[in-house]
């Protein structure tokens, strides 16, 4: 882990001094989606169309603070979307805004050689197409069980949690070459906090106060944009 400046006030806390992020540049950039790329919380999108947003809403929010096993909450949350239509991917896909600075952040990173990839507890069938229309390299994100055109209430296959973000962030390093000294991850939320541990930067954007208390660097505002100011020699 390279050393760090004493957290000023300001936009970003943090910034790096050394290491090979400011030296070498950064290899590989791994995000969560949900709150960080994107503005909103896609399963609260979802779940406005079953009825069950709040309820959701307040399941999401103790789960961010760590207070649930992100798992068990998961399925939680889930089960009450049984019976929603398929189509409402397409909706929530058309809904969803990502998050000031989004685009550019990327852009910028890619012209310096770096990957980008997203690890999102929300759900494929939506993050997927957002990741390709933002060129995004890598995507990791659960994926939703549908039969005669409607949400089941459950997830299929392993559900992308604290452990799978770490390992994905391993994974695509490994698979781009990049050391993970060279690697930034980025998080809101106490299920991002093992990747955020294991990156070379581990950057906590507008997240909750455990979130923020543990990462190496945060951003405190809403433009992802500032996230460049922290590797900025």
């Amino acid at each position: 882990m390279s050393s760090t400046s004493p957290a000023p006030a300001g936009p970003v806390s943090g910034a790096l001094t050394d290491g090979p992020l400011i030296t070498e540049g950064p290899g590989l950039l791994v995000m969560d989606v949900d709150s960080t790329l994107i503005e909103q919380e896609v399963i609260e999108l979802i779940a406005e169309r079953a009825g069950t947003r709040e309820q959701v809403a307040e399941v999401t929010a103790r789960a961010m603070r760590g207070e649930l096993d992100f798992a068990a909450s998961l399925r939680e949350r889930v089960a009450t979307l049984a019976g929603v239509s398929d189509g409402v991917f397409a909706d929530v896909l058309a809904e969803v805004r990502p998050t000031e600075g989004a685009a550019e952040l990327i852009e910028a990173l890619h012209a310096r050689g770096c990957r980008v990839g997203v690890v999102s507890g929300g759900f494929e069938e939506v993050v997927a197409p957002l990741a390709e229309r933002l060129g995004i390299d890598h995507v990791a994100a659960n994926r939703l069980e549908v039969a005669g055109g409607v949400l089941t209430g459950r997830v299929l296959g392993r559900i992308v949690d604290r452990q799978e973000k770490v390992r994905c962030l391993r994974t695509w390093a490994e698979q781009d070459g990049v050391p993970m000294e060279r690697t930034i991850a980025v998080g809101d939320g106490a299920n991002d906090l093992g990747m955020l541990a294991a990156a070379g930067l581990g950057v906590a954007f507008c997240a909750k106060p455990v979130v923020v208390e543990q990462a190496d660097a945060a951003v405190h505002v809403r433009d992802l944009r500032a996230v460049l100011q922290l590797i900025r020699s």
